[in-house]
């Protein structure tokens, strides 16, 4: 397993479209993601749960993957919170 805690810098955020492509770049891996901010824990492969977490620009979350592909995963996801 691979977890590390980010800073989101895209001014986007995990909401509406950016969290259905934050969804969909999730899907194509096939290790278990979650992502979890202030206690809250959502599947990563879910976009009514990542919707649920509310996070913004600025926000601290932790990023989880398990499986075959996690560094892929975790480095891909990570990055895609870090866009502009």
């Amino acid at each position: 397993m691979i977890e590390g805690e980010i800073e989101i810098t895209s001014k986007y955020g995990l909401r509406a479209k950016s969290a259905e492509s934050f969804v969909e770049a999730a899907s194509r891996f096939t290790s278990e993601i979650e992502v979890l901010k202030d206690g809250q824990l959502a599947n990563a492969k879910s976009i009514i749960s990542v919707l649920n977490l509310d996070a913004r620009q600025g926000d601290r979350i932790v990023i989880r993957a398990e499986g075959p592909d996690e560094e892929t995963a975790f480095v891909r996801l990570s990055g895609f919170l870090r866009e502009e």
